[in-house]
């Protein structure tokens, strides 16, 4: 007689939690209606901007303010550091794969749980840890459209103070994270792309303002902004996003998303996913590392 090994049984909560997703985005009240679910965990992911004993532009962890205003029962992500590589020459570089199975597991993410990300901002540091669950094997992901600021708008609660300790007790498993493939571009092949040898289409996630006064060449401009309704703080419907993004949308693939740090550019990634692209690549270092080198090219609306 043949062997078989069995599956492991999934809790049935759990299970229906996964499958109530739809799409990489939720309303405030889905998760309204889901808060304090099992396998459920929901995290801010906010960084906000300082600046260093040198007076230089910096972004720093979003605890404090977590601290301050929070959803209920949520737990805080710090892409600053645990969600980060902060020993590489670049700010917001993707960790290895150990290191975000550690920083999944110490804010209670393992195999099995849903996660809900949101930030206070325009979404595009929640979107930043969306795209890196995904790239890191877990779908089990989605970003809180609106964010803090539509949870409040609409009156729902929040709660302030210490994260009770037990709330931030590692996952009893850890997560199996290995990073795909298809999900990170390097300078070489956005410099390809640029020369013409690689075929592909830019994508520049940083301010109207900032990418008039520099861009790598050939990009079409897709600032977070623009992505979102200015009333309700959400992503627009599919098919004002469409207009949008119509330039993009009509480019051979693959789409290259970029910004400064690769943060705002994982809400372009995202963006694109809510209409249908499955081609899209991050360039990690964007323009960090893009101007690093003084003979990369860049381009201005001057």
């Amino acid at each position: 007689m043949t062997e078989t090994t069995s599956l492991p049984v999934q809790p049935a909560a759990t299970t229906a939690l996964a499958s109530a997703l739809d799409g990489p985005l939720v309303s405030t009240q889905w998760l309204a209606d889901h808060l304090g679910a099992e396998g459920l965990v929901v995290l801010d992911a906010t960084a906000v901007a300082s600046r260093d004993a040198d007076g230089r532009a910096v972004y720093v962890s979003g605890r404090p303010a977590f601290a301050e205003s929070r959803i209920p029962g949520s737990a805080f992500a710090d892409l600053v550091d645990a969600f980060s590589d902060a020993e590489a020459p670049f700010a917001f570089t993707r960790p290895g794969s150990d290191a975000f199975a550690r920083a999944a597991a110490a804010v209670g993410v393992g195999p099995e749980t849903t996660v809900v990300v949101y930030d206070t901002a325009l979404g595009q540091w929640a979107s930043r840890l969306w795209y890196l669950f995904r790239a890191f094997g877990h779908d089990r992901v989605a970003l809180l459209d609106g964010g803090l600021p539509k949870w409040t708008a609409e009156g729902r609660p929040v709660e302030a103070g210490d994260v009770p300790a037990a709330q931030l007790a590692s996952a009893t498993t850890p997560l199996p994270a290995t990073e795909r493939p298809g999900f990170w571009v390097g300078t070489e092949e956005v410099a390809a792309i640029v020369d013409g040898t690689r075929p592909g289409a830019l994508v520049c996630g940083t301010s109207a303002r900032d990418f008039a006064a520099r861009h790598i060449p050939g990009s079409t401009s897709a600032p977070v902004a623009r992505l979102l309704d200015r009333e309700t703080n959400a992503f627009l419907p599919v098919p004002e996003l469409r207009e949008v993004l119509a330039d993009v949308l009509a480019a051979p693939g693959p789409v290259v998303v970029y910004c400064g740090a690769g943060i705002a550019a994982a809400a372009d990634a995202l963006a694109l996913a809510l209409l249908g692209r499955d081609d899209v690549l991050l360039y990690d270092g964007s323009l960090g590392e893009w101007t690093a080198d003084p003979a990369a090219p860049l381009a201005s609306a001057a």
